[in-house]
């Protein structure tokens, strides 16, 4: 036996006493002073709200101006060559492609649908100025759609909306960017091999893309493809030294700026695009646009694409930054994300700007290329302004492919989160159906739909989770107040036994009888108490004798690990009688049929409507379970009716368990509303009628209030059902069914008297 083994039956030997009273929820409340809740009053809580002070003050900043936040606590030494590195890095490539490919889809079909291609321009003279014309009334379109897709996004955040990306849980965000990621791949094949397609968006649009990509692909620009698989051969090989080599290297290589350098060398060294058609970036207008004021008339024509827009870009950014965050450990606020998101779009509207978001291609060249802070991004906008104001120029002969296969490569960590496919197989198949349906309604109802119906679903699954929750019944590990699935644990362990004796020296032939019934584990204490009294000094029997679950004779312990609700309560009611075998319909069809059992073999046929346990009766016809008035004193029915039947009647009874107390353990229950204390009173009230208690255990303050509040404690006795844990409820039970005997073994009072049938539970 090694040390392990030894450490492990020594800590498991080791034992703890406890000796307090058995607190039923009456007595607890006596001995305890709750505090008196005051609640604030309307003109308090508006007072508090507006009273200003330092505090708020600076949250408020730090809400609208993070820098003020991050910046102090800059580390200078240690991020700035990563993020100089980072933000060159990221705003070459951003130089090209302009916002996140799915928004620019999404804004682009708006514009379309609203202005086609073929819509006749007033006053065109010539097909020049028909296009240049039609382009200016689309990004009219664009810019209608930004402003008002910000000042959604803008008042969603004050309005402190950014709560629901709780909802986004990680299986969701991660099915999502993994489909947002292909909607990237998908857009970007056509550039890798230098072909021309139309362009496509909505639903099914990234299987229009894929086969337009493949039906053209006998038209590939060879070179294209050369050099897109040259750069992709490149970025991989470099990326795995940067990983290999990253405690030595002072900050990543920027393999994403040598590659659009090398690229725009190349093509313009060996005039790649007269020589052989490749596809270069082209002219970049210099200086910015005049600002100007968006069409406001559009509004009610572009509404409904303005709110997809806002949730899009939203839901991307902030399933991006949650990825991030996961990785890096720290927090996101979604309402600072979407003021954030808000004013970009709403101030860059009058600018002549697109609806901007997350980009997943450039977060992840951010990320890779060591960016630290948000100061790479300042150095990446900065970099474009400077390519806007001046030098752009340097970039027209950059070739498509090298910008396709910068992107195609740093979606590589998108695509590597098909592995969590396997892993969630293996943990959870609720939340591998969240990522499933997450992926491919995203995929192939687009970003807007897809993000749509697997927010359903995600909600969905957790209306599933309460309604379809584990109903267990426990067992007791003898002499101890731990209760555990019966059906979960076997009833004792052979192995750890002989490691006990091994330990003790204690030779295990003494012990063989016992062995002959495995489960005999009376014997075993027997034999293991005879062989110490014949040593001196053994040890009481050990703690892993204790290690079976068995139930305690009489008493059934019921578990529910969900809340009890509307939509579950039922459920909950059968499940406690399957699971549990005690049906009180069962129990009283089973003494009907006893009493006419007796009274055809008696021949009195009056037998069989006496001394049967009431049920459902009506006394005057009034519902006997309602309470009566009597001297201004509400007295009500009995809690539990004792029954009556015969000793000679037993032996007309099936056999089966004289269970006389059912547990109901509410350590995992959070709340139960009105139709589950509904539920619950009549559960308690079915199984009193034919005698059995009823006791619920571990409520929650939650719960005890949510069963207050719904009138379950109307009758005050109810209260005595309520107790601390389920060991409580344990010992109650014993203690009720140990005077209940005493009682019925007294002599016989002189005059008949009801007996009490709902005896408190005692204080031991």
């Amino acid at each position: 036996m090694d040390h392990a083994e030894e450490n492990e039956i020594l800590a498991a030997s080791q034992r703890y006493y406890v000796e307090r009273p058995i607190f039923s929820h009456p007595v607890l409340q006596e001995r305890l002073h709750k505090k008196d809740k005051i609640s604030d009053s309307i003109g308090d809580k508006l007072k508090q709200a507006f009273t200003c002070t330092p505090k708020k003050i600076r949250n408020i900043i730090y809400m609208f101006l993070p820098i003020t936040k991050w910046l102090p606590a800059y580390k200078f030494k240690e991020y700035v060559l990563g993020d100089l590195v980072s933000g060159i890095s990221t705003g070459v490539l951003q130089l090209p492609q302009g916002p996140f490919a799915v928004i620019s889809l999404m804004i682009g079909g708006v514009a379309v649908r609203l202005v086609p291609d073929d819509i006749v321009i007033p006053g065109g003279v010539n097909a020049t100025n028909g296009t240049e014309a039609r382009d200016a009334l689309r990004v009219k379109v664009a810019m209608s759609v930004t402003l008002l897709s910000g000042i959604i996004q803008f008042c969603l955040g004050v309005c402190r909306f950014g709560f629901v990306a709780i909802y986004l849980t990680e299986p969701l965000v991660r099915g999502f960017t993994t489909a947002a990621a292909v909607h990237v791949f998908t857009s970007m094949l056509k550039y890798l091999f230098g072909v021309k397609t139309k362009r496509y968006s909505g639903i099914f649009s990234v299987v229009y893309s894929t086969v337009a990509v493949l039906q053209n692909v006998k038209n590939l620009n060879v070179c294209s493809l050369g050099v897109g698989l040259m750069v992709f051969g490149l970025l991989l090989g470099g990326k795995e030294f940067n990983e290999r080599f990253k405690e030595k290297l002072p900050a990543p290589i920027p393999l994403e700026f040598f590659a659009v350098v090398m690229g725009t060398g190349i093509s313009a060294g060996f005039n790649l695009k007269e020589s052989y058609d490749v596809d270069v970036v082209g002219t970049l207008p210099l200086g910015l646009l005049p600002p100007a004021n968006p069409d406001t008339s559009l509004f009610h024509l572009v509404y409904v694409d303005a709110i997809a827009i806002a949730i899009v870009g939203f839901s991307v950014t902030i399933s991006m930054a949650k990825t991030l965050a996961n990785k890096h450990g720290y927090q996101v606020d979604g309402n600072q994300e979407l003021i954030a998101l808000g004013l970009c779009n709403s101030i860059g509207s009058l600018f002549q700007t697109f609806s901007i978001s997350c980009s997943l291609s450039r977060s992840l060249v951010q990320e890779g290329t060591g960016g630290k802070t948000q100061l790479a991004g300042c150095l990446a906008s900065l970099m474009i302004l400077l390519v806007i104001l001046a030098t752009g120029f340097l970039f027209e002969s950059l070739p498509q492919a090298v910008l396709s296969a910068i992107v195609i490569v740093n979606l590589k960590g998108m695509f590597m989160q098909f592995s969590d496919l396997p892993f969630f197989w293996r943990t959870s198949k609720i939340e591998l159906t969240i990522w499933l349906t997450t992926f491919v309604s995203s995929l192939f109802l687009g970003l807007d739909y897809g993000l749509i119906t697997a927010v359903i679903i995600a909600l969905l699954t957790v209306i599933y989770r309460t309604q379809s929750p584990s109903y267990k019944v426990l067992g007791q590990l003898p002499d101890t107040d731990v209760y555990i699935d019966i059906d979960a644990y076997e009833e004792n362990s052979l192995r750890l036994l002989a490691k006990t004796f091994t330990l003790l020296n204690l030779g295990l032939l003494q012990l063989l009888p016992a062995f002959q019934e495995p489960t005999n584990i009376t014997s075993l204490h027997s034999t293991w108490t005879a062989c110490s009294s014949q040593s001196e000094g053994q040890p009481p029997l050990p703690v892993f004798f204790s290690l079976f679950v068995k139930e305690i004779p009489g008493i059934k312990i019921f578990q529910i690990n969900a809340p009890i609700y509307y939509a579950n309560s039922d459920l909950y009611s059968s499940a406690l009688k399957r699971k549990t075998g005690v049906n009180p319909a069962v129990i009283m069809g089973a003494r009907r049929k006893a009493m006419k059992k007796y009274a055809k073999e008696v021949g009195n046929a009056n037998v069989a409507n006496a001394n049967v346990v009431k049920v459902d009766a009506e006394v005057d016809g009034e519902d006997a379970t309602k309470p009566e008035e009597e001297d201004d004193e509400v007295k009500y029915p009995p809690i539990v009716i004792k029954s009556t039947l015969p000793e000679e009647l037993q032996r007309f009874m099936p056999p089966g368990d004289n269970v006389h107390t059912i547990i109901l353990d509410f350590t995992q229950v959070n709340f139960i509303d009105s139709v589950g204390v509904k539920t619950l009173a009549g559960i308690v009230r079915e199984y009193g009628d034919v005698g059995i208690y009823v006791y619920l255990a571990g409520c929650s303050a939650q719960v005890v209030n949510d069963l207050t509040q719904n009138r379950f404690f109307e009758n005050p006795a109810l209260k005595e059902l309520l107790f601390h844990s389920i060991h409580d409820a344990v010992l109650g039970s014993r203690l009720r069914e140990a005077l209940a005997e005493q009682e019925a073994s007294a002599p016989a009072p002189q005059e008949d008297s009801e007996p009490n049938a709902t005896p408190a539970t005692p204080e031991a």
